[in-house]
């Protein structure tokens, strides 16, 4: 990871010292934005610089333009690093679309009785990355999320315990292999160096949610412009994924449809005068429209405004829950067909920029029959008002992604296969083994 030359100015005297720089890029369909991020020596979390820009090349979370896909994410790159007065070399990015999978893979190894050392650990994960089945996809992450001890699940750290059999449950992400090269790509021509590809689901989970709401189980929405990421969590991992091909970018297509106005004016009205919920002075609030230029270059009329180029506000209302009661449909067909539905349900969190929308919240949750909030990004030392908001929840979280650093089983596979001695039917790992028995017992 690139280190910032921010590190050693925000030394002595001046709060603790950042040890270490973390980039983020979320290449979004409507936005792509960035982020650096500072470790501090006492483990906070301090925003150095952030930036956005027009999303460019990018369609449905896949990169159709590889040339306009770089030059936006250089140029996001660059206004976060001018903002935080640093520069990075590589990136963490978020991966939203490429037919990401979720899967759960249970492993386990005998014990005996004994007591479990470090190197049962590592033999056991050695064993739950042959499970692993890509079918010829690319495989995201494959990380332990908990341990099991005889069969009782729930153990987050299995080592000095004693067992018969030991057991872990590996959380797999699988991405079709073709637009994650060409998300990676994208970055790569924009000179900087790809640290990590994290599923959008997961780094919005690291800002959104809880460990407890991850523990209990819990449904996190990311509503984008061209897609809708619908993810179940419990137990600590992500149990189910669904990408529905509808966004908040459909919302504002209706309304430019609904008016005859441009994209970019229905895009402002939907986000300073659109509200998901109705209210009773609706009919009485006009709201002025521009239309788009007419062949000779003048302003023409919205449709269905009156004399003086307005519209009540209730007809705004109307055509934005139209199309909300068709992706909350959608969204509550993708919980159900997971098991989070009825008895089995539990809170729903919004978030992504389609969940900026007034009164979405109150709106979900009267079609979903289960209880909603928003999700925001952290309140990290250092960040912007601007940023404080659902849709630069992924962008925080893969900054929390990359400072937690979780184990992924394919790294210590291969740690574990570098230490086992070749033609030794225990290798190194039954030597140390019974040496340490050796040290204990006599």
């Amino acid at each position: 990871m690139a280190k910032s030359s921010a590190g050693g100015a925000r030394g002595a005297g001046r709060g603790p010292r950042i040890t270490r720089t973390i980039g983020a890029v979320n290449v979004g369909s409507f936005r792509i934005s960035a982020m650096i991020m500072g470790e501090a020596d006492n483990g906070d979390l301090v925003l150095l610089g952030s930036g956005h820009r027009a999303s460019k090349g990018v369609k449905k979370g896949y990169v159709v333009d590889m040339d306009a896909a770089s030059f936006a994410i250089r140029d996001a790159v660059e206004r976060a690093e001018k903002s935080a007065g640093a520069s990075v070399n590589g990136v963490w990015i978020a991966c939203a679309g490429a037919g990401l999978k979720s899967d759960v893979k249970s492993v386990e190894t005998e014990i005996g009785g004994r007591r479990i050392e470090e190197e049962d650990v590592e033999h056991l994960l050695y064993l739950a990355r042959g499970a692993i089945q890509p079918d010829g996809r690319t495989v995201l992450h494959a990380q332990p999320a908990h341990y099991t001890l005889d069969g009782a699940h729930g153990v987050a750290n299995p080592r000095g315990l004693h067992a018969e059999r030991l057991g872990v449950d590996i959380h797999v992400m699988l991405a079709d292999g073709a637009p994650v090269k060409n998300l990676m790509e994208a970055v790569q021509n924009a000179h900087l160096d790809v640290e990590g590809v994290v599923a959008a689901p997961l780094a919005a989970g690291y800002a959104c949610l809880s460990e407890e709401e991850r523990e209990l189980g819990v449904a996190l929405v990311e509503i984008g412009a061209d897609v809708t990421n619908v993810s179940v969590f419990a137990g600590g991992m992500l149990l189910g994924l669904a990408a529905l091909p509808m966004g908040s970018g459909d919302i504002t297509d209706a309304v430019a449809s609904a008016f005859g106005i441009r994209r970019s004016e229905a895009e402002r009205l939907k986000c300073v005068s659109g509200s998901a919920i109705a209210s009773p002075s609706d009919h009485r609030e006009m709201i002025a429209l521009t239309g788009p230029d007419g062949m000779d270059g003048s302003a023409t009329v919205a449709r269905g405004a009156d004399d003086r180029g307005r519209i009540a506000r209730a007809e705004l209302v109307s055509v934005i829950t139209q199309h909300l009661a068709r992706l909350t449909t959608e969204i509550g067909k993708a919980l159900k067909s997971m098991g989070f539905s009825g008895m089995r349900a539990g809170q729903v969190v919004l978030t992504g920029g389609g969940a900026e929308l007034a009164g979405l919240a109150e709106f979900a949750q009267g079609a979903l029959g289960m209880p909603v909030r928003i999700g925001r990004p952290p309140a990290f030392e250092g960040l912007p008002e601007a940023h404080a908001k659902p849709g630069f929840a992924t962008l925080a979280g893969l900054c929390l992604y990359a400072a937690d650093d979780p184990v992924d089983i394919r790294a210590l596979g291969d740690r574990f296969a570098r230490t086992r001695v070749a033609g030794a039917p225990g290798g190194t790992f039954a030597v140390t083994r019974l040496l340490r028995a050796l040290k204990e017992y006599f």
